[in-house]
């Protein structure tokens, strides 16, 4: 299925670029942007892009690896008066 009509990314092209990510570095976050750029893309009007991650987010092998689930953001400095 295309998923990308101005790219022509098929949702196979989004499923191979984040196995790809994923086996080269297991720690590595995957992004949208990642992906185009893994295809050799750039995103064009970004009407896709609901269903470009929808797509990601489908793919086995798309989660977050084990030693970076559980953190948070540091908590931000509040101005004190």
């Amino acid at each position: 299925m295309i998923v990308c009509h101005c790219n022509g990314i098929s949702d196979t092209d989004i499923k191979s670029a984040v196995d790809w990510m994923r086996a080269s570095d297991p720690a590595t976050l995957i992004t949208a942007g990642k992906i185009y750029r893994a295809l050799g893309k750039r995103a064009d009007c970004g009407g896709c892009l609901p269903l470009f991650l929808d797509t990601m987010r489908g793919c086995d092998s798309f989660e977050v690896p084990m030693q970076l689930r559980g953190l948070r953001r540091a908590p931000t400095q509040v101005n004190a008066t």
